[in-house]
């Protein structure tokens, strides 16, 4: 085999194990202590990495990959939702039914605001100005005013709430994973405006929007990706994923939107117009990797999980989804 040839093949080999998007697990940051994990946020203004890990929150350089500080005492920690604009973030506390506020700078813990049962996902939406908890045990959202520090109240939903986004004018949409529906929410106003049902899509729970075309992309508990028109709940277009989906991301400038689930897989959709959508790429990144995080302006993803994720389990040890011993707890940076 003669040198032109040999890199040839390389390159093809290179190809094919990248995928057509040309992503791959690219490096692993490790991270000290045990436990389980959930969502992970990136914040772009500082390049740190937010990780909700076992009972505290890892704190993270991305860019250089090591650890700058944890916010500890977060028992049940599902989400962080950063207000740049107040210089605070808040901390879903499953355990305790509240959301920690804690300062951008410092890392320090300034507030306690009551939620409701079992709070999980937790947003800021700057169209309204409000962080929003899922209380997934009260069937209702946690609406905060964060330039107070303070709960304005809840809005009963009828279901218990998985993932929200919105479109920055003040309309936020939240799956009800138990009730097959997603709810087109006023925040403001604190109601409920429009209910849509989700047919071939049981078990809602991630969700992203593009807010141009007014499509909502949902991860289905079925191994589905449905596409939503936002405004009149039609479903525009359906995609097979993989197992246990626990997050889907819109990059606006590249027109891809990426899905995570816990079998170790992002499906990559193509947007080619408003109603036009197409499957790129399956990237395999690892098991338990379920969760992600985005840095827009360099295209990387973000994702928690642990060595030695077994063949039986999509995330952190449980007796629902398989009972074992995690390993080293790493964030994955799938990139180009």
């Amino acid at each position: 085999m003669n040198f032109r040839t040999f890199l040839l093949i390389a390159a093809l080999a290179a190809m094919a194990f990248a995928g057509e998007s040309g992503y791959r697990v690219a490096k692993k940051i490790p991270v000290p202590g045990e436990g389980g994990w959930d969502y992970i946020t990136y914040d772009a203004s500082s390049g740190r990495l937010f990780v909700a890990h076992a009972t505290k929150v890892d704190v993270l350089d991305a860019k250089a990959g090591k650890v700058l500080g944890q916010i500890p005492k977060t028992p049940g920690v599902h989400g962080i939702a950063l207000v740049p604009e107040a210089g605070k973030g808040y901390i879903s506390s499953g355990e305790t039914n509240t959301v920690i506020e804690f300062d951008l700078k410092t890392l320090n813990v300034v507030g306690h605001v009551p939620a409701g049962t079992k709070p999980d996902a937790i947003v800021y939406d700057e169209g309204s100005r409000r962080v929003l908890v899922s209380n997934g045990d009260s069937n209702d959202l946690t609406v905060i005013d964060p330039f107070h520090g303070r709960s304005v109240g809840p809005i009963a939903l009828g279901g218990a709430p998985e993932y929200i986004a919105g479109d920055g004018k003040g309309t936020v949409w939240v799956n009800l994973e138990d009730k097959n529906e997603t709810l087109m929410v006023d925040p403001k106003a604190m109601a409920v405006r429009k209910r849509f049902k989700l047919p071939g899509c049981d078990e809602p729970a991630s969700l992203d929007m593009d807010r141009v075309t007014r499509r909502l992309f949902i991860g289905c508990g079925n191994k589905k990706l449905t596409v939503l028109d936002a405004d009149s709940g039609k479903v525009v277009s359906q995609f097979q994923i993989g197992e246990h989906v626990d997050a889907t991301i819109f990059d606006p400038a590249r027109k891809m939107v990426f899905t995570s689930t816990g079998d170790g897989k992002i499906t990559v959709v193509r947007e080619d117009s408003a109603d036009k959508f197409a499957v790129v790429d399956t990237i395999t990144t690892q098991r338990g990797a379920k969760t992600m995080a985005y840095d827009a302006a360099n295209g990387r993803i973000f994702l928690p999980t642990v060595e030695g994720v077994p063949a039986t389990a999509t995330g952190p040890p449980s007796a629902k989804r398989g009972m074992y011993k995690p390993g080293q707890f790493v964030v994955l940076v799938v990139e180009k």
